[in-house]
């Protein structure tokens, strides 16, 4: 034995670990083998999103892209050609997810299929067979197997070094306790603490143990041992300064942004703590206290970036499962004008909006919510896409159709046969107004279009039916004598029923009146509509109030008859839908004219005319229907 060779003095086994124990070595960690991996298909039918179902790692991984399910069985291949060591777990378990990704699509394929089909139902849906999963759980199942044998093989070393230390430590306590041979045996003390070093890491539930009987051993030993205390002072000031050194890097790793880097570098310190041996028992105490402080304080910032990330991803979670169920309520199935769809559509776009400011939730809730938010998401701007498609097939119908009018229009405006030619392009008129919408590029161009015909025919007709003139202003002059009339029974009073007839002589005779001069037709025809709906007006409210008493007094008869009211109930909403209706085609209609010609201002006056009377009809059915109901 030469006392020059450094060799290991006794220490207190307080300066092993943070907590009166020494953590794990780092190999022990990286010797840890990963989980069996269980090949099991989703109970649910869940669409991943490519670009998030890979949520981000404290410290960097390699990513897959999106792939089909024959490059994940070429991957996974040729993984199971690989040394169980080459295999990550992780990147078993993102192929997985993927292939299952890609089969659960196709699953659910089948059965929207299967359900489409008439008198198919959900419990009866039986999903095909697919080889490649049975060659995916193959190729998964052999990849198992390895992992298997190399974590039975692991432990087993693990095993055979336990209890290799085991020996050792007994040889030591044995030597020790032999205290005439221990200046003898003292070459042999050496090289089985050479050994012990050698040997690899041991069961982790054994390693703090192993080393604290370790300790034990060589410092009994050690105490046996009268060494020359030159070389003891040596290997401790030796061993001071590599601590000292390890307390330097722990100091600057409180600097390190990166707190992953900063936890895995420590770990690396720690490993090099134990193997230095003791030192002066006057610091052996105080250097132990910095190092375990700045430990203490990399292991709690390692801590805190955990705790934040995860209530990071909860407020995320949150406030993502809030945008799925905002888009979940809007309800898209009844929107029918393209207005309501591109109001519908900005708001779904604010949603995507919201979604993208947003950071991950957790790796499960993440995937989950990305595929309940672009089912939504998707779902609507496919009904969009169809509406949108129908739309453009029943406008360039209606295109098509006005075209069509357009052209007999055009070949009617050269005619002469004025009569038969004018009551045409009238039949052509009422048939343009219930054609729907075209596309608005073509609108104005295809209704100026058919203006032009139809204002062509009858300013000819204007210019050769002058002879007529004298008729028209006699005919004229006749109309205003039958308003001065209608006036003065107005003023004139009288009973109802006397003047309601005296009224209906009045129209009478007006109808047999013939046609006044064009430019005067309106004027004329209003001057007498207001005469005419004065005195109606005038006697009205006593007519609706009879038949509105009328009204009650049978539901009176009918009171207690649940059948015959809900009946008579029907009957009304019937006649009031069917005049709701010819409501909403007129309302339709109007968007559709332009009053640029005096012919097309006449039929607006007239479409406003007939849309005011059903709209008092429906005043008078609502009153009705609301009496039955209070009966009901």
């Amino acid at each position: 034995m030469e006392l020059n060779d450094p060799i290991l003095a006794p220490e207190e086994s307080k300066e092993t670990t943070l907590n009166q124990e020494p953590q794990a070595p780092a190999e022990a960690v990286k010797t840890e083998v990963a989980e069996d991996l269980q090949v099991t298909e989703p109970s649910e039918v869940e669409v991943s999103e490519p670009a998030e179902a890979a949520a981000e790692e404290a410290d960097e991984r390699p990513r897959f892209k999106t792939m089909t399910k024959e490059e994940i069985l070429e991957q996974v291949k040729n993984m199971s050609e690989l040394d169980a060591l080459e295999v990550s777990a992780d990147d078993v378990s993102r192929l997985k997810q993927q292939f299952y990704s890609l089969r659960n699509e196709e699953t659910r394929a089948e059965r929207e299929a299967f359900l489409a089909i008439e008198g198919n139902t959900p419990e009866a849906f039986v999903p095909a067979t697919d080889p490649a999963e049975e060659t995916f759980k193959e190729l998964i199942g052999v990849i198992r197997d390895k992992k298997a044998a190399q974590r039975a093989a692991i432990e087993a070393q693990l095993q055979a070094n336990y209890e290799a230390k085991q020996a050792i430590i007994a040889q030591l306590v044995e030597m020790s306790a032999d205290a005439d041979n221990v200046n003898r045996v003292f070459p042999e003390v050496r090289e089985l603490q050479t050994r012990f070093k050698e040997i690899g890491e041991v069961p982790q539930q054994y390693s703090s143990e192993v080393w604290k009987n370790y300790q034990e051993a060589v410092e009994k030993f050690y105490d046996q041992l009268k060494i020359n205390k030159e070389l003891r002072d040596y290997d401790f000031k030796k061993n001071l300064g590599e601590k000292e050194a390890l307390v330097a890097e722990a100091e600057k790793l409180q600097e390190e942004q990166d707190v992953i880097v900063a936890f895995k570098r420590l770990q690396e310190l720690h490993d090099q703590w134990r193997a230095i041996g003791p030192v002066p028992k006057e610091v052996r105490e105080e250097i132990w206290g910095k190092f375990k402080e700045l430990s203490t304080q990399v292991n709690k910032r390692y801590q805190d970036f955990f705790v934040e990330r995860k209530a990071k991803e909860r407020e995320n979670e949150e406030a993502k499962t809030a945008i799925c169920e905002r888009v979940e309520a809007l309800d898209f199935s009844t929107l029918s004008t393209y207005a309501a769809w591109d109001a519908m559509t900005k708001e779904f776009m604010d949603a995507q909006a919201d979604w993208k400011k947003l950071g991950y939730a957790s790796r499960k809730a993440n995937a989950e919510l990305f595929a309940r938010f672009r089912g939504v998401c998707d779902k609507f701007f496919a009904a969009k896409a169809e509406f949108f498609k129908k739309m453009k097939d029943v406008l360039a119908t209606n295109l098509e159709r006005k075209i069509a009018l357009c052209e007999r229009a055009e070949a009617l405006k050269d005619s002469t046969d004025w009569r038969a030619t004018a009551d045409e392009l009238t039949r052509l008129q009422k048939e343009w107004k219930t054609i729907g919408a075209v596309a608005k590029k073509y609108s104005d161009q295809v209704w100026h279009r058919f203006l032009a015909a139809c204002d062509y025919f009858f300013e000819q007709k204007k210019k050769n039916t002058s002879g007529t003139r004298r008729n028209e202003r006699a005919n004229l002059e006749q109309k205003q004598e039958i308003i001065e009339k209608i006036k003065a029974l107005d003023e004139k009073g009288g009973e109802r029923d006397e003047t309601i007839k005296a009224l209906k002589d009045l129209q009478a005779e007006w109808q047999s009146v013939g046609h006044v001069p064009f430019a005067e037709k309106d004027a004329i025809y209003d001057a007498y509509r207001a005469a005419v709906n004065k005195i109606y007006s005038k006697w009205d409210v006593a007519r609706r109030g009879s038949r509105m008493e009328s009204f009650e007094s049978s539901l009176s008869e009918m009171d207690g008859d649940t059948n015959r009211l809900y009946r008579e109930r029907e009957r009304l909403l019937r006649a009031y839908e069917q005049r709701r209706g010819e409501l909403n085609t007129y309302e339709n209609n109007m968007g559709f004219l332009s009053a640029r010609s005096k012919n097309a201002d006449s039929m607006l006056r007239d479409m406003q005319r007939r849309m005011q009377r059903l709209k008092d009809d429906l005043a008078e059915l609502e009153a009705k229907i609301k009496a039955i109901d209070s009966k009901l």
